[in-house]
C-alpha cells in the first residue's frame, strides 16, 4: 500500500454511469418477450393514468431481484443510477410506490374465508383475480420462452412437470406453524424440467401440509405448457399420492389434450398394507439396478397391490406399483439397526423398473434446485408482509425473476455458464460497470468490461430482438 498511495476523491461521477448495467440485458429480455404488453392486457390494477404503468412496476421488480435485493426496500439500490434510468426510459419507483403495488394484489373478502382454527386447522386461501392474472402473465410468458428456443433450433418437446412444496421460514405475526417446528409459508411449485421454467405455484400457510390439494397447481402447469409438447410426464414424491391428483392424470380425457397422455411416477406413502405388500416380494424377484458410493444396493421389483381407495376408474388398467429396497452391504446397518429399507412408486408407465426409478429420482436435481435458489438466489426466503395476498405476489415475481434468468442462460450462454447458479449468473452478466453515451444522436451503452462479458451480454442483444428507433446493426460496439 506504501507503493500504491491515493486518496478517496468524494464527488460522485457526473457521467449516467452504473455498477450494475448488465441488469439491462434482463430488460431487454423482459421487453423483447412482450412481457409489458401480457401485463398490459391481464393485470389491470390501477384505476388511474398517471404514474407508472404495471409494467414498469413488474419490471421494477424484476430487475431489483435479479441484482440481488431481497425486500422491496432495496429498490434503494437502483435509486439514482442515471445509466438505467436512462436504459429503462423512466426512474425506478420509490419503496412506497413498490409496496403500494403489491397491497393491490390482495382481496380481503378471500383472506376473511380462513375459518378459525379450532373449526378447521388448514385452508387454502382463495387466489385474488389480480393473483390469478399475475398467472397467465407467467404462463404466456413460458410459452414465448419455448417459442423463442423454437426459433433458435431447440425446441422443446417433451415436458416433465416436477412438483414439489418448500417451506419458507418468517417470522411475521401473520405466520402459521409448519410441521418442522418453525413458523412461515409453505408454497407449492411446479417447474418444467427440461427447460428449467417455474410454470406455476400455489401460495399457502405453513400448517398446510404438502398433500393437501396438489390437483390445482398440477392443472395451471400443464395449462402453461405449450401446444409445440408432444410429450407430457409428471414426477412427485409422496405429497402427491393424493386421490384427486392420481384419477386427474390417469384419465383417459388426458389422451385427448395437446400433447397428449400423461406418465407419471409418484413416491406412494408407506401404509402398513404396501409396507407389508413390498416385503412380501419373494428374495429371487428383486433386481440390482444401481449401487451407491458406500457400497448400498438400488433394488427394484415389482409389487402386487391394490389399495383400499381405488383411483382409476372401473373400466381403466390398474396403476402400476414399483418397489425399490435399498440393500446394506454385509455386516453394515442403517441408523435404525436394520440392513434393508423399502419404499414404492406408482406410476402408468411401463418402463424397466430401474430406468423408472431413476427417472423419478432426478426430480430432486430441479425442483429442488429451483427452490434453493428462489430462497437463496433471489428474493423468495423473505417474505415481505404481513398480508397473504401480497407475499404471494412477491413469490410469483421471483417465479418471473428465475425465468428471465434460466431463458438468458439457455439461449445467451454457452457450455458450464448455462447451469450456473443466480449468484454466479449475477457476476457473469449483471454486476457489470457501464456509461450511456450519446453517439451520433444514438444512445449506447459502454461496458467497463472483458470482451467475454461483453460478447456474453451482446448475445442477449442478439438472440432477444427489440426494434426501437435507436436499433442498429451493432447495438454494442465490438470489443477491439
Amino acid at each position: 500500500m506504501a507503493k500504491t498511495p491515493f486518496v478517496l476523491d468524494p464527488r460522485p461521477l457526473p457521467e449516467a454511469s452504473s455498477p450494475h448495467a448488465g441488469v439491462l440485458a434482463t430488460s431487454r429480455a423482459f421487453r423483447s418477450l412482450g412481457f409489458p404488453e401480457l401485463i398490459d392486457g391481464h393485470l389491470q390494477l390501477y384505476r388511474r393514468q398517471r404514474g407508472f404503468s404495471e409494467a414498469q412496476m413488474v419490471e421494477a421488480i424484476v430487475l431489483l431481484q435479479t441484482i440481488g435485493g431481497d425486500c422491496p426496500e432495496d429498490i434503494g439500490l437502483l435509486a439514482g443510477d442515471r445509466c438505467l434510468e436512462r436504459g429503462l426510459g423512466y426512474r425506478p419507483p420509490k419503496v412506497t410506490a413498490v409496496r403500494g403495488f403489491l397491497e393491490l394484489f390482495r382481496d380481503q373478502t378471500l383472506e376473511a374465508l380462513r375459518p378459525p382454527r379450532e373449526e378447521q386447522l388448514s385452508f387454502i386461501v382463495p387466489s385474488s383475480s389480480a393473483l390469478e392474472a399475475l398467472q397467465k402473465v407467467q404462463a404466456a410468458g413460458v410459452q414465448r420462452i419455448a417459442a423463442l428456443y423454437e426459433q433458435q433450433g431447440q425446441g422443446q418437446r417433451i415436458a416433465t412437470i416436477d412438483q414439489d412444496a418448500t417451506i419458507i421460514e418468517s417470522h411475521k405475526r401473520a405466520a402459521l406453524a409448519h410441521y418442522q417446528g418453525g413458523r412461515g409459508y409453505q408454497p407449492m411449485l411446479a417447474v418444467w424440467a427440461e427447460a428449467d421454467l417455474v410454470v406455476a405455484d400455489q401460495f399457502r400457510d405453513g400448517n398446510v401440509p404438502a398433500h393437501q390439494e396438489p390437483l390445482p397447481c398440477c392443472r395451471m402447469a400443464f395449462e402453461a405448457l405449450p401446444t409445440t409438447v408432444s410429450e407430457r410426464y409428471f414426477r412427485g414424491d409422496s405429497a402427491c399420492y393424493e386421490s384427486e391428483l392420481l384419477q386427474w392424470l390417469s384419465s383417459e380425457d388426458r389422451d385427448a389434450e395437446p400433447g397428449g397422455r400423461i406418465g407419471f411416477a409418484i413416491s406412494a406413502v408407506m401404509s402398513p398394507e404396501l409396507s407389508a405388500a413390498v416385503q412380501a416380494v419373494p428374495e429371487k424377484e428383486w433386481s440390482t439396478f444401481d449401487t451407491e458410493k458406500d457400497g448400498t444396493l438400488r433394488q427394484w421389483a415389482e409389487v402386487d397391490f391394490v389399495p383400499s381407495q381405488r383411483y382409476e376408474h372401473k373400466d381403466s388398467r390398474p396403476l402400476r406399483y414399483v418397489g425399490l429396497r435399498l440393500l446394506q452391504a454385509q455386516g453394515s446397518l442403517f441408523a435404525d439397526g436394520s440392513d434393508r429399507h423399502h419404499f414404492a412408486v406408482v406410476t402408468n408407465l411401463e418402463w424397466d423398473g430401474g430406468r423408472l426409478l431413476e427417472w423419478h429420482r432426478l426430480k430432486a436435481g430441479t425442483i429442488e434446485h429451483v427452490h434453493d435458489e428462489l430462497k437463496n438466489g433471489l428474493a423468495a426466503g423473505h417474505m415481505p408482509s404481513q398480508r397473504f395476498a401480497v407475499n404471494a405476489a412477491w413469490l410469483k415475481l421471483s417465479a418471473m425473476s428465475y425465468n428471465m434468468a434460466s431463458a438468458i442462460k439457455g439461449l445467451c450462454l454457452e457450455g458450464e455458464e448455462r447451469t450456473s447458479r443466480v449468484k454466479r449468473y449475477r457476476l457473469l452478466m449483471v454486476h457489470v460497470a457501464g456509461r450511456m453515451n450519446r453517439n451520433n444522436c444514438v444512445m449506447g451503452l459502454r461496458l467497463c468490461a472483458t470482451p467475454q462479458t461483453i460478447a456474453r451480454i451482446r448475445a442477449v442483444w442478439e438472440v432477444f430482438q427489440l426494434p426501437t428507433q435507436a436499433t442498429s446493426a451493432q447495438p454494442l460496439a465490438r470489443a477491439g
